[in-house]
């Protein structure tokens, strides 16, 4: 008999970030302490003010306890002890943090903002927790910001729309742009034309070609790095679509330039017979796409994927490449794209790395990727890490909101 672990672990491991959960249950034990969710609730008494003030001392602390440990997380990795920090022992999936995050600090301004230790009934949630990592790494910062990478779909606008001319997102990038920031859009969409691209970010794009506040070479700090690391466009005011094709000799790594087309072309082999086997096993209403640098499958006629359909799909191709020999030694990315699989060469770390080099060698300490897409699997914004900080969020809201608190603490 299957067992009710096995059920959980298959379905659900994936869909978890382990340090956000370890970090939800050390706060489970104070809430469940000091909440009193059987007083009566009164919005100025005495008594909720006491138990708000007590519990959000006791969040802190557990903060601050955090904080102290990816600060010793971070020592072990910089004299070449990795894996023997006491955060790593206690949450092994762990990875690297390139700044301290100011965790304790960041508490507090999301306390202020969401009420955290006011709340009886309801306990620190993830997106409690996630909104808080975020502050932190801004704190953590510290104004060291020379490049901002963005996700595209759910990051700067809605799955499958275009950033169009009312998005405020569009005013928040062009500040970046004239505080002399480097801006890189890396996105899974592997056009190899720009008029494509033009269709998607037209309304950033018209903005920064119109913008009086900007100088050419603000301007030129736009770059656009398609496929998740397969095809880099730059700003160009002269082209009529306002960005213009860089060869790949321009801004290729070092490693990138060993990746053999017949190796490309094994795996995407590989990946597209996986995703053919799939979409007959679970009777999914789909075609295939074969790109130049990526393989998936899309819906036919509109329909719709169950989420579970496409988990179980993105699964079984990463399983099926992973387990190939060519899978060992050429990176790769498969992903739910929301309503769609894709396979794609590379992932966004070598995207990120890629941007940097191009604009002069930015370093990952100064380097800041957004995005919505960080678990473990089938999430092509979890590979970022490696090349940057990073900031998660949910929705184009929220990128919104996070460039204003990064313009809020950099004001201070």
């Amino acid at each position: 008999m299957t067992t009710r672990y096995r059920v959980e672990y298959a379905l659900k491991s994936h869909r978890r970030d382990q340090l956000i959960e370890w970090i939800k249950g050390l706060l489970a034990v104070p809430f469940v302490l000091h909440s009193q969710p059987t007083a009566i609730y009164h919005e100025h008494s005495d008594t909720l003010t006491a138990v708000a003030a007590d519990t959000h001392q006791r969040y802190a602390e557990i903060f601050r306890d955090v904080e102290q440990l990816i600060r010793d997380h971070i020592h072990h990795e910089q004299t070449n002890a990795p894996g023997k920090s006491k955060l790593k022992l206690l949450v092994p999936t762990v990875g690297s943090f390139f700044t301290p995050l100011l965790i304790e600090d960041a508490f507090k301004r999301q306390d202020r903002q969401r009420s955290i230790s006011r709340r009886r009934f309801v306990a620190p949630s993830f997106n409690d927790i996630r909104l808080i990592l975020n502050s932190a790494q801004l704190l953590g910062l510290q104004r060291n910001i020379d490049l901002v990478t963005f996700d595209g779909d759910v990051t700067l606008y809605d799955d499958g729309a275009c950033l169009t001319p009312e998005n405020p997102v569009i005013s928040r990038i062009t500040r970046l742009l004239h505080q002399d920031r480097k801006i890189g859009i890396v996105t899974a969409a592997g056009y190899t034309e720009a008029p494509k691209y033009y269709e998607r970010l037209a309304g950033l794009l018209d903005a920064i070609r119109d913008s009086p506040d900007l100088t050419p070479a603000q301007r030129d700090g736009l770059v656009v790095m398609g496929g998740e690391s397969n095809f880099l466009f730059r700003y160009d005011a002269t082209s009529p679509h306002l960005l213009s094709y860089v060869p790949r000799e321009e801004w290729l790594l070092p490693e990138m330039v060993t990746w053999q087309e017949a190796d490309i072309t094994e795996l995407l082999d590989i990946a597209e017979s996986s995703l053919h086997a799939c979409a007959s096993n679970l009777s999914l209403p789909v075609a295939v796409l074969r790109k130049d640098r990526a393989v998936g499958v899309y819906p036919l006629n509109g329909s719709k994927i169950a989420r579970e359909q496409l988990e179980e799909t993105v699964l079984v191709v990463q399983n099926t490449v992973e387990r190939s020999s060519v899978g060992s030694r050429l990176p790769f990315c498969a992903f739910n794209g929301g309503n769609d699989v894709f396979v794609d060469i590379g992932d966004k770390s070598w995207g990120v790395r890629a941007c940097q080099q191009y604009f002069g060698g930015i370093v990952p300490t100064r380097t800041l990727h957004v995005g919505d897409q960080f678990l473990s699997a089938g999430a092509n914004d979890f590979k970022a890490r490696l090349a940057s900080t990073t900031a998660w969020i949910a929705n184009p809201s929220e990128t919104v909101q996070l460039l204003d608190e990064l313009q809020e603490i950099e004001g201070q």
